[in-house]
């Protein structure tokens, strides 16, 4: 069901429980968080432009397989003090065809501020997994935070949903700190004192995204007019490589469909900026004569795009 596809978050409460916990805690400590005395040494981490040093990310529940592999983190922060995020969304449908992604910079006291949070919500503690029996088809929170030595990946299902009376009282204080820092996590700009933000809010440059592509049913040629998951007036595929280039994907998360995924670069990635500017998320687009639906995804800095592929098709990129 195509709506839904394009109002996957809107399906479930994640989001929506996150930024209402935002609205209630009060900004972090300048060193340390929630009251917590600072410790003397800062938190150790990776210092690259592309290595990343915290993320959260909310995937799965009950989407499309397109949808799926299309999911951008809420939070990506990289070792000098660039923080990507997922900004607001238009409410209108078809959505646009881009994700609006955004983006500010920490000084290294920014870095340590959100570190500091980060380990009061105990994400440098270790692996950690919390599930919730009462509700199902929700998405995933993957915390993965890079900080300390040592990588940490912590995981709530239903994060942001009713409470599973099967938790212990430990398990319900761990994932209402989980809850919090997400919604915090969400708005940094917001959170860190003004003096540790070298570059305020502003829009991620997209110089790298993954495309992914699906024939459209060619009986589906002659649109329903009503019908506004159909009813949208295509537009030309803008490079001179055809969509047929891109790599093959078998079983996409268990869909027995014709997907195809290629990453693009360069001025290649700009022409397909600007090109999707003018498209919404139903947007077919033409290519040889054949119509495609393409889910449009930005690479952030350490992110290769695209599945593995089958071991006999080529990983080049899709380049004109």
């Amino acid at each position: 069901m195509l709506g839904e596809r394009f109002s996957r978050r809107s399906l479930f409460g994640a989001i929506g429980g996150m930024l209402a916990v935002a609205a209630t805690v009060p900004a972090w400590a300048s060193v340390g968080a929630c009251g917590v005395a600072p410790e003397p040494d800062p938190i150790d981490h990776p210092t690259g432009t592309d290595e990343l040093v915290l993320r959260i990310a909310v995937s799965g529940g009950f989407v499309p397989p397109q949808v799926a592999i299309s999911e951008v983190p809420q939070l990506s922060l990289y070792g000098d003090g660039r923080a990507i995020t997922t900004g607001p969304v238009i409410d209108i449908f078809p959505t646009p065809a881009l994700p609006n992604l955004r983006q500010i910079r920490l000084t290294e006291a920014g870095v340590q501020q959100v570190l500091a949070a980060a380990r009061e919500a105990g994400l440098l503690d270790g692996d950690k997994s919390y599930a919730n029996t009462t509700v199902a088809d929700a998405p995933t929170t993957t915390f993965t935070a890079n900080a300390g030595g040592k990588t940490t990946t912590v995981t709530a299902y239903a994060l942001g949903f009713d409470a599973d009376p099967t938790w212990s009282a430990e398990e319900s204080e761990a994932i209402a700190k989980l809850q919090a820092f997400a919604g915090s996590a969400i708005d940094l700009a917001s959170r860190v004192d003004p003096a540790n933000v070298v570059s305020g809010d502003e829009a991620y440059p997209t110089d790298r995204l993954q495309i992914v592509a699906q024939p459209i049913d060619p009986s589906l040629a002659t649109p329903e007019p009503n019908d506004p998951t159909q009813n949208q007036p295509p537009m030309d595929w803008p490079l001179a490589t055809p969509l047929t280039e891109a790599t093959p994907i078998t079983d996409l998360l268990g869909a027995d469909q014709d997907f195809r995924c290629g990453v693009i670069a360069g001025q290649d990635a700009a022409t397909i900026v600007q090109a999707a500017l003018k498209a919404n998320v139903l947007t077919p687009w033409v290519s040889e004569d054949a119509r495609y639906l393409v889910t449009f995804r930005p690479l952030l800095p350490d992110e290769t795009g695209c599945p593995p592929r089958p071991a006999e098709t080529a990983a080049t990129p899709l380049a004109s």
